[in-house]
């Protein structure tokens, strides 16, 4: 490939040194798409080639699949490929219920309209409701079957801000726990040996009198995994009543969710293979809780 790669409307172009050697065509891996989808464009029409250009359609114009309600939400990052939209506190990705509407899948379909862009909204992830930090979306179809597929290779990073109750003994460490439903609660998860296989890494960045600042990585990406890890060692999070640790006024201003923020997102960009890493600032309510820890240590 010459490495010139040019979007034309719903098409890329791919230029080339020089033609296929006796008109073959030429495969999926020279062209940096996944087989199954180069398979579905030749199929379609929507792989033409010629000599040393081929043009490939990967924006199509499509339906964005969720009604678009504007909000105030941050975009972290955004090309042709890939968005990561900085969801707050409080905001489900999704909606979970017929008729609900302010979503963050609902805020990035307004920000696609808004800007002109008819694409289908694809999650590559989820945060909790509660949970602040930022959402990886792909714009396309190759986007979305290249970052499925990092997700499952465990090569997109995701760290985290967390407040967990106590003093830790060991300032470093890694949970390794399955995790699955809880059968006496439908919206909980727990540690079970039959549950999925979960692997949670944190460290201490700083240790107050009555809970602990944490950064956390996640190896796998079950369920509420922080909070149920988290709970496991006797260490549940800030603010987190379904998993053992409720608001403590003792603290000065309290949480009124659990004390977890993404604070970074990094992935191998689906097209051109850069890495991209994307930072969230602290919310103003988990800066302000870790301001009032600091003044009672």
């Amino acid at each position: 490939m010459s490495g010139r790669s040019v979007r034309k409307g719903e098409w890329l172009e791919v230029r080339f040194a020089a033609a296929p050697a006796d008109g073959q065509a030429r495969d999926a891996a020279s062209l940096g798409v996944p087989d199954k989808l180069l398979r579905k464009l030749r199929q379609t029409g929507g792989c033409l080639e010629e000599d040393r250009l081929v043009r490939l359609r990967l924006f199509p114009e499509e339906e964005a699949g969720f009604s678009a309600v504007w909000a105030d939400v941050d975009v972290l990052h955004e090309d042709d490929f890939c968005l990561v939209a900085n969801k707050p506190a409080g905001m489900p990705v999704h909606p979970s219920v017929p008729g609900q509407t302010h979503t963050l899948a609902n805020a990035v379909a307004a920000h696609y309209e808004a800007t002109g862009q008819a694409c289908r909204v694809r999650h590559i992830h989820r945060l909790d409701d509660q949970t602040s930090g930022p959402v990886l979306y792909a714009k396309n179809e190759l986007a979305q079957l290249v970052l499925d597929e990092a997700m499952r290779a465990k090569t997109i990073v995701r760290t985290y801000a967390a407040v967990a109750t106590g003093k830790f003994a060991v300032v470093r460490g890694t949970v390794d726990a399955a995790i699955g439903r809880d059968r006496h609660h439908a919206g909980k998860r727990r540690v079970s040996a039959s549950g999925d296989p979960a692997v949670t890494h944190y460290e201490v960045v700083e240790q107050f009198r009555e809970a602990a600042l944490l950064r956390v990585r996640l190896e796998t990406g079950r369920t509420h995994q922080i909070r149920v890890h988290m709970s496991h060692i006797g260490h549940p999070l800030l603010g987190d009543p379904l998993y053992g640790a409720a608001p403590d006024r003792r603290l000065g201003p309290t949480m009124d969710r659990q004390a977890l923020h993404g604070e970074s997102l990094g992935f191998i960009h689906p097209w051109t293979s850069e890495t991209i890493r994307v930072e969230s600032p602290l919310p103003a309510d988990l800066a302000a809780f870790l301001g009032a820890l600091r003044q009672k240590k």
